[in-house]
C-alpha cells in the first residue's frame, strides 16, 4: 500500500492544483460528470433565504453555481489562498448573474473562525478525505456541526471506504485491477461517521449513493469496452460524452465511491 501523505504535502498538492487549473472545475476534481452529480444532489437541499457555509470550496466553482441558482447568503471557505484568490476573481466577474450574496475567505476546517450556531446549512465536499488521519477528520467534522444552527443540516459529500470497496469488487469480478485510493486521501468509514454524530447531538438522516450508476458506467463498463476495442486511453478520460450520458442516469445500487451524507444537528 502506498504511503499516505502528510498534511503539508497535501496542502502543497492543492496549492499546485490551484495554480495549474485556475477557475476550472479541475482545480478540485478532474471529473466534471461527478461534480455535476454532486451539485445536482446538493442544490435541491438548499432553499431560498438559507445562510450557508461552503467549507473547502476550492476555487468556488460549485459555490457560485449555488449562488446563481438561489437567493442565499453563502460564504466559501478554503485553506489554500490561491483557491480563494481565484474564487474572488470569479465572484467579481459573475456578480451580475448571482441571486445570492456571496463571499470567500481563507479558513481551515479544523479550526473555523466562525461563531457557534450560525448557519442553516453547511456544505462540505471532498474535504475530510484530505486530512490525513481519522482524528483530524473527527475534529473537522465536529467543527462543521458546531457552526450549524440547531436544526441545521450538514451536506457532506465524501468518498467512502464502503463505496470504494464495493466498486472494486465489481471491477475485480470482470478482471479489472482495483482502483487505488489516492495517497493524499483517507476515505471515510460510514460506520464511524454515524457513530460520531451521536455524542455530537446530531443524526445521520440518510446516505445518498448518488454516484453509483455513474461509477459503474465510468469505472467498470467503460474500461472493459475500452480494452475490448483497443482504446485503453479512454478509461482515464473524464470529459467524454460517455461520462456525460451516465451522469444523466438515475442512481442505482451502492457502487459509487462518492456519497452524500445528510446530517441534522438536533434542536
Amino acid at each position: 500500500m502506498e504511503e499516505k501523505w502528510s498534511l503539508e504535502a497535501i496542502q502543497q498538492f492543492w496549492t499546485d492544483n490551484a495554480k495549474t487549473h485556475g477557475e476550472s472545475f479541475a482545480a478540485s476534481w478532474n471529473d466534471p460528470g461527478a461534480i455535476e452529480l454532486e451539485i445536482n444532489n446538493i442544490l435541491p437541499r438548499l432553499k431560498e433565504g438559507d445562510k450557508v457555509i461552503d467549507i473547502g470550496c476550492a476555487n468556488g466553482y460549485s459555490t457560485l453555481r449555488y449562488a446563481e441558482a438561489l437567493s442565499l447568503q453563502i460564504k466559501g471557505i478554503d485553506y489554500i489562498p490561491e483557491m480563494i484568490e481565484t474564487a474572488r476573481q470569479q465572484l467579481e466577474l459573475r456578480a451580475g448573474s448571482l441571486k445570492a450574496q456571496a463571499q470567500f475567505e481563507v479558513g481551515n476546517i479544523m479550526g473555523l473562525n466562525e461563531p457557534d450556531n450560525t448557519y442553516d446549512k453547511a456544505i462540505v465536499t471532498r474535504v475530510l478525505i484530505n486530512l490525513s488521519t481519522w482524528e483530524n477528520q473527527r475534529v473537522a467534522f465536529q467543527e462543521c456541526l458546531r457552526v450549524l444552527k440547531p436544526g441545521g443540516t450538514l451536506l457532506l459529500s465524501e468518498a467512502t471506504l464502503q463505496g470504494w470497496q464495493k466498486m472494486n469488487t465489481f471491477r475485480q469480478e470482470w478482471g479489472l485491477e482495483p482502483v487505488p485510493m489516492p495517497p493524499h486521501n483517507i476515505y471515510l468509514d460510514e460506520r464511524l461517521i454515524t457513530e460520531t454524530t451521536k455524542p455530537l447531538n446530531a443524526t445521520v438522516e440518510s446516505i445518498i449513493n448518488f454516484s453509483s450508476t455513474y461509477f459503474v458506467g465510468t469505472r467498470v463498463i467503460k474500461p472493459l469496452l475500452a480494452k475490448a476495442v483497443g482504446l485503453p486511453e479512454l478509461e482515464k478520460q473524464a470529459n467524454l460524452e460517455w461520462n456525460r450520458f451516465f451522469a444523466m442516469l438515475p442512481a442505482f445500487g451502492d457502487y459509487g465511491t462518492q456519497k452524500l451524507f445528510i446530517i441534522k444537528k438536533n434542536s
